[in-house]
């Protein structure tokens, strides 16, 4: 199976809604970890994927900075 960008990118946020969805339902300490680890994955790959877009689309890359920032915090939520 193969989808562009835009697909790709309504995926992520249906993800990202889903994942609003069930954290308005928190269960104490159920697979915090796993989630924090799943979202710091996901955050460098959004990151990764925001710079190979921007790569490709002619002038001046205006994501530079939001792919520091959102690998910062990537980084911040893989750590323990």
């Amino acid at each position: 199976m193969s989808v562009n960008e835009y697909e790709a990118s309504l995926v992520i946020r249906s993800g990202a809604e889903l994942l609003v969805s069930a954290s308005s339902d928190p269960r104490p300490d159920e697979g915090y970890a796993a989630v924090k680890a799943n979202m710091s994955q996901a955050l460098e790959l959004i990151a990764q994927a925001l710079a190979t877009f921007e790569a490709g689309v002619a002038g001046t890359s205006r994501s530079t900075g939001w792919v520091q920032d959102l690998r910062g915090v990537a980084d911040d939520l893989g750590e323990k």
